[in-house]
């Protein structure tokens, strides 16, 4: 893939992902699923389409895939979750909302997850990726006062 059309790529990631999970939640969900309980969030612009189908909640699983008219170009598989122990939905819903606001940090360089390094009160989000959009993997986790409360690996890249 040339430079120009990574470039286009990568924008065209970080504001799909804006406009799916981290800016919207699963109100971004459609209607007609894919594979049943699953929830499959999707935007569309010009000639690229992106779909992000994941099974669970406390712990889950996903693949996000960009195609380019029919053909599939990029993707990235994701697995993770919250720490054994945590069961209080006021508690999960607390970390997940942390979570998006988070992932909203999503960079052009790095459009896999939120960026780097992410604090809120007593929240803190680690992301760390290795690799470019062609090719990459990496972990995210998030602290609430010092203790692991969610992580999450993901790898993936152009489809070549």
């Amino acid at each position: 893939m040339v430079s120009k059309s990574t470039a286009r790529l990568s924008a065209f990631l970080v504001e799909a992902k804006r406009r799916t999970y981290a800016g919207l939640d699963d109100d971004a969900t459609v209607s007609a699923q894919i594979f049943p309980g699953s929830k499959q969030l999707e935007h569309h612009e010009d000639d690229l389409s992106y779909r992000d189908i994941y099974f669970g909640m406390m712990y889950f699983v996903g693949q996000e895939v960009v195609q380019a008219d029919e053909r599939v170009i990029w993707s990235m598989s994701y697995a993770g979750g919250l720490s054994p122990g945590i069961t209080d939905r006021g508690e999960f819903l607390a970390i997940y909302a942390f979570l998006r606001k988070g992932l909203l940090g999503i960079h052009a360089d790095r459009p896999f997850r939120g960026p780097s390094l992410f604090e809120d009160g007593h929240f803190r989000y680690v992301n760390t990726p290795e690799g470019d959009i062609s090719e990459f993997r990496g972990e995210e986790e998030i602290y609430r006062s010092g203790e692991r409360v969610y992580g999450l690996r993901y790898s993936g890249g152009i489809i070549r």
